[in-house]
């Protein structure tokens, strides 16, 4: 673990226990990563960060739920992702309202957002699928843990992480699949 990291884990731990300066501290240091993960599920930037956003203030209304049996950082990546499916969800919905027909001049990249849903299809997934086999699959395919990493952060084998993610994406791919 780095020296960051477990500065991160220790204004957390400081933040769930009531200690506002720990959680003033806290949010600004993983503003970054936070926007970076709401960047890998929304490919706009602007919508990314409205998530990052949003994803930042529930930390701060919920970090007393954070009860540190897991590592912040796999509770912060739940809260993001889950903040970038709902912005991906309200854009979806705001283009279906409007039958579909994006503004000819909306970016590119912003109506990708709205259209695209490959990785938010699989969070969705996530939510049908057990969660052992889930959370070894976003661990490593969307945090870039190692084997290794996920077995520590998870406690159980490697040989474990291995066959859970190998089932988790088998799994995930047949709910997919069925839509």
């Amino acid at each position: 673990m780095s020296d960051r990291d477990a500065e991160i884990d220790r204004l957390a731990s400081g933040a769930a226990s009531g200690d506002a300066v720990a959680l003033g501290q806290l949010l600004p240091l993983i503003e970054v990563d936070v926007l970076r993960i709401a960047t890998k599920f929304l490919p706009n930037r602007f919508d990314a960060e409205e998530a990052a956003q949003d994803a930042l203030l529930a930390v701060s209304r919920h970090i007393d739920e954070f009860d540190g049996r897991a590592r912040f950082t796999t509770w912060l990546y739940r809260i993001t992702a889950n903040r970038s499916i709902d912005t991906y969800r309200r854009l979806r919905r705001e283009w279906e309202r409007s039958a579909g027909v994006l503004p000819a001049d909306l970016p590119a990249d912003r109506r990708t957002s709205v259209q695209a849903g490959t990785t938010i299809d699989l969070l969705e997934a996530t939510r049908i699928v057990d969660d052992k086999f889930c959370e070894p699959v976003l661990l490593r395919d969307f945090c870039g843990m190692s084997y290794a990493e996920i077995s520590i952060e998870l406690g159980i084998a490697e040989g474990t992480v291995a066959s859970r993610i190998s089932e988790g994406r088998s799994r995930l791919q047949r709910v997919i699949d069925r839509w």
